[in-house]
């Protein structure tokens, strides 16, 4: 059950109560480098509605709201309301008191947001909820749909299991396809200002799809039936399939709050993907002692399929093949390995059942001696299936943590695991990597233990996907999106680089779309704390210059912002940590030239710059790296050109130490 300290705390900060006759209530939020964001709840009719602004600009139009419970429809027949606002140091907002729910509502420098509150005891059950997003049917939206089955059909109740991966749509709102589902988070483009939309604080409560049932400028929510029966299956037995359904979306008890509901909203496309509040909006740590959570990059064996080349002994899954990859991060720093599927006896489901071939055990302490923890892969059924259990038995082992795969559903009975299985899981200081799950909506803010998330048509897809497939527009598109809503597994770090007319897949052997250093500079473009090498260790041996550089590259960072960029054109991202900054650029399918500035403020010592070489357009493993690419001395009045190629990127990382505050 989502706990309420947060709204008691914030109750404190209240300045005006307003009781009974006022029928709407406006929050605004003013900046002035950013502008104003402003939203409207109003009940003048009796009936819910709300909207938002953009400094004078209507973003989303008056759009209903409500929930639907068994005992009563929240925001329909409206007599009065309490109106309590809230002055915050990072909003305003306003709690309005209708009785048996509330609705808080609130307007940050980067958007607005809503919620539903329960004031009422008892057991109850949410059959629906209603909440409109209304723009114009001709505005464009970038959007990515439930992957259609060729069994699907218009009925949604046949989306609603997916792993949420899909690349973008770019379309018409009246053009999006009724008969099929859109996962969050999407942008909408709207008389030139951008509106990124999705939800926040997802406990106990199905997440949140979206649809277009009337083919007109109004997006629908639609949400997942609290399931009834649930079998084992799907892949090697590892998924719960659902089965049957009950006739309502969540069963709730006595009072809550439900999820936020988003609009982040900008003029330009770097703002959007700027925005952090799906954090803001999240609830607050929940573990008491996090010093034990250490990020970092993990040597990653699944993608390059366990391959190694000039070994003396049978690559494969196996405690050999193991320990050489034990051994490759150790020599790198690579804070990690994982054991992906197939460590487990197939089928079984069982945790404790290991293949004769692996000692965990005797890999764990290999891997401690020399510095490096042990990360288990699991499907989530046999994780589910005991997992205080299994965190006891493999934390006490000194396994670090968990990858759980598999989970391909967001109603409330999924995202109840997922709450739990972090909770439990810090309990015994471990680690969770989410895959085959939806976005994230804060729960790494309130477990940060829960340290990465899949959610994203990752590089992973490149092992059997033709090269009709435009994997270098989705990886310059998806950091507006996908990236704003918190980190991302995309597993980047592919050796074998090609451009898009010369890629090709190999499930053994695969490679990526585009240029080396567009794999490179994914380190810095997109977050993730807990960051793989997806390629094999012989592949990395082969370049130990680049290899060393990408190895140390850090996870987490002291500050980050997009500086430059065009949503499925290209991305320029600088993160700061102590003793240096670290700028990148991600390039879609046009060339283009980037210029770098040296801060002015920075006592440089030195700079170091990968860049696409010059025929990275036909060879894509081909860059330059130049170390000091101008005087450090003079570096403080100077900037730097690089050129990008199609499907390019560069990374430069300028260390020393700042001269004030920049």
């Amino acid at each position: 059950m989502r706990r309420l300290f947060a709204i008691f705390t914030l109750l404190l900060l209240t300045v005006g109560v307003t009781h009974g006759k006022e029928r709407s209530v406006e929050v605004c939020y003013r900046d002035m480098n950013c502008g104003t964001r402003t939203i409207t709840l109003d009940w003048e009719d009796g009936t819910l509605r709300w909207w938002a602004h953009l400094n004078n600009e209507v973003v989303v139009a008056p759009s209903h709201l409500a929930m639907i419970t068994d005992r009563g429809t929240w925001g329909q027949s409206i007599e009065s309301a309490n109106i309590e606002r809230i002055d915050h140091i990072n909003y305003s907002g306003a709690v309005v008191d209708f009785g048996d729910f509330s609705v808080e509502i609130r307007a940050y420098k980067e958007g607005v947001a809503y919620r539903f509150i329960s004031n009422i005891g008892g057991d109850y059950k949410i059959v629906d909820e209603l909440a409109e997003f209304s723009f114009g049917e001709e505005d464009m939206a970038w959007i990515p749909y439930v992957n259609y089955r060729p069994d699907a059909t218009s009925d949604y109740a046949t989306q609603y299991e997916t792993s949420f991966e899909n690349t973008y749509t770019h379309t018409a709102l009246k053009d999006i396809d009724w008969r099929r589902l859109i996962f969050a988070p999407i942008v909408v483009e709207h008389n030139g200002i951008r509106a990124w939309i999705s939800e926040s604080n997802l406990e106990d409560y199905p997440g949140m799809f979206l649809s277009n049932r009337d083919e007109n400028g109004v997006l629908d929510t639609e949400f997942a039936p609290r399931p009834k029966e649930v079998e084992q299956g799907g892949h090697n037995m590892l998924q719960g399939m659902v089965l049957s359904r009950h006739d309502y979306i969540a069963a709730c008890h006595g009072t809550r709050t439900f999820p936020w509901r988003i609009v982040a909203m900008g003029m330009e496309d770097i703002e959007i993907a700027n925005n952090s509040l799906v954090w803001e909006l999240a609830d607050e740590c929940r573990i008491e002692d996090t010093s034990w959570i250490k990020p970092g990059k993990v040597a990653w064996e699944w993608w390059n399929d366990w391959s190694l080349d000039g070994v003396d002994f049978k690559p494969g899954i196996n405690n050999e093949t193991y320990k050489y990859y034990i051994d490759f991060a150790s020599r790198y720093g690579i804070e990690y390995v994982i054991l992906d599927e197939g460590w487990t006896v197939n089928l079984a489901a069982d945790l404790m059942q290991v293949v004769p071939e692996i000692d965990i055990k005797e890999l764990v302490d290999y891997a401690a001696e020399r510095n490096v923890g042990i990360i288990l892969w699991a499907g989530y059924w046999a994780l589910n299936r005991d997992i205080e259990g299994l965190c006891r038995h493999y934390s006490e082992m000194g396994v670090k943590g968990w990858k759980v795969d598999f989970l391909d559903r967001d109603d409330q009975q999924m995202v109840e695991f997922v709450y739990d299985l972090a909770e439990i899981a810090a309990r015994y200081h471990m680690l969770v990597d989410y895959h085959g799950i939806y976005k994230p909506t804060g729960l790494n803010r309130t477990y940060p233990n829960a340290i990465n998330f899949e959610g994203v048509h990752g590089l992973e897809t490149m092992k059997w996907l033709g090269a009709e497939h435009d994997q270098i527009t989705y990886d310059v598109t998806l950091p507006y999106i996908r990236g704003a809503a918190g980190p991302m597994d995309y597993t980047q770090g592919a050796m074998r680089n090609a451009p898009r007319d010369k890629y090709y897949p190999d499930y053994s052997r695969p490679m990526s779309q585009g240029t080396r250093c567009h794999q490179l500079a994914m380190y810095i473009i997109y977050d993730a704390p807990l960051t793989m090498l997806c390629d094999t260790p012989t592949n990395y041996e082969a370049e130990p210059e680049f290899t060393t550089f990408m190895a140390q590259i850090p996870t987490v960072w002291d500050s980050h912002r997009v500086v430059d960029g065009i949503i499925g054109e290209y991305i320029e991202v600088e993160r700061e940590t102590e003793g240096a900054i670290y700028r990148a650029g991600l390039n879609g399918n046009t060339p283009r030239t980037a210029t770098i500035t040296i801060p002015e403020d920075y006592d440089v010592e030195s700079i170091e710059l990968f860049v696409d070489g010059k025929d990275a357009s036909t060879d894509g493993t081909d860059y330059n790296y130049v170390v000091d690419p101008i005087d450090a001395k003079e570096a403080n009045a100077k900037s730097i050109e690089v050129e990008m190629a199609a499907g390019g990127g560069y990374l430069i990382k300028i260390s020393g130490t700042p001269t004030s505050n920049h």
